[in-house]
């Protein structure tokens, strides 16, 4: 045998042997990417749902079709790997040899559904709470439970989210329920418990003030302050209430520290008084002498200067008294 024809041989034996690497024009070849993420409309997985596949069109619509498992629940999620799907291809009659995959490692699949998140849930009870304020002067809605997400199948017409009142919480507390349904089916619902804080008033001292001493905008300030508890119904600012004691500056007062300002004696002992009567078409005025001092409203003692006699009498803001009949 000739040199050349020895180098022919060679030749062809070289590349004779590239092609038996290759599957050949005989040997279909199917080509597969797989995505990271897939989301899927059915609860039955197939191949072509979540890759996309490429190669001889009846190989191709063949694999496309293979079961790759089942999402029963909504929200589930599966995590095909690529050693998963040969194995499958390989159980439908497709050689791993025949396949090409290319891509992620791996595809996370999960059902297409809706998912009604924790924070939309807890917007959704502050908003009903900012709208239905159920105390008033509400500074912040603070949620004390976090709901878990609600998910719902991707069929899920006319999905409405509507809030309510529960129940009456701890205090302090109020308990939201949020029903969501869809084409008028009730699908779920969560029970939210919310902690609340009032706008409320601090009253603190802006310098020494001595016992006895009335509370003025001069010696008092108010400010406005985040609370567990609100204002009592009609409070307003402490003027004209006296210290019981001495208060050194920037002292926060509370209601123990004060008390109301006593209207002045009007009524002294031992002085004399003007009894006063008066009634429709009566009028009938008398002196006396007080035994008793005492202030507007209070009742005291008086002695009639005409008859001696010992008489209880109410004490008007003009300094007269008016016998208790």
């Amino acid at each position: 045998m000739g040199p050349k024809l020895s180098c022919l041989i060679v030749l062809l034996a070289a590349a004779g042997g590239v092609r038996a690497e290759d599957p050949g024009e005989g040997s279909p070849v199917l080509r597969i990417h797989l995505p990271r993420e897939v989301t899927v409309q059915d609860s039955l997985v197939t191949l072509g749902q979540i890759s996309v596949i490429r190669g001889e069109p009846a190989l191709t619509a063949r694999a496309g079709k293979i079961g790759m498992g089942q999402l029963s629940t909504p929200g589930q999620k599966a995590v095909l790997d690529r050693p998963t799907i040969l194995s499958r291809l390989a159980s439908n009659g497709i050689a791993a040899q025949s396949v090409r995959l290319t891509g992620a490692e791996a595809v996370a699949v999960r059902r297409f559904h809706t998912v009604i998140a924790t924070e939309e849930f807890l917007e959704v009870g502050q908003a009903f709470l900012r709208q239905h304020p159920p105390a008033p002067m509400i500074s912040e809605i603070i949620p004390t439970v976090r709901p878990k997400d609600l998910v719902l199948p991707g069929d899920a017409p006319d999905l409405q989210v509507t809030p309510r009142f529960l129940r009456n919480g701890a205090r302090g507390h109020v308990a939201v329920q949020v029903v969501v349904t869809a084409g008028g089916k009730e699908l779920g619902t969560r029970d939210l418990m919310f902690r609340l804080k009032y706008r409320s008033h601090r009253i603190v001292t802006t310098g020494e003030i001595a016992e006895g001493t009335a509370l003025t905008p001069e010696n008092i300030r108010l400010e406005t302050v985040s609370s567990d508890q609100p204002d009592p119904a009609g409070w307003r600012p402490p003027y004209g209430l006296l210290a019981i004691r001495k208060l050194a500056e920037g002292t926060e007062i509370r209601a123990d520290m004060v008390t109301p300002a006593r209207p002045p004696v009007l009524v002294r002992q031992n002085e004399t008084v003007l009894i006063h009567v008066e009634r429709p078409g009566l009028t009938v005025t008398a002196m006396g002498t007080a035994l008793q001092e005492g202030r507007t409203g209070e009742y005291v003692k008086v002695r009639n200067a005409d008859s001696s006699r010992v008489i209880v009498c109410k004490v008007n803001a003009d300094g007269s008294v008016e016998p208790m009949l």
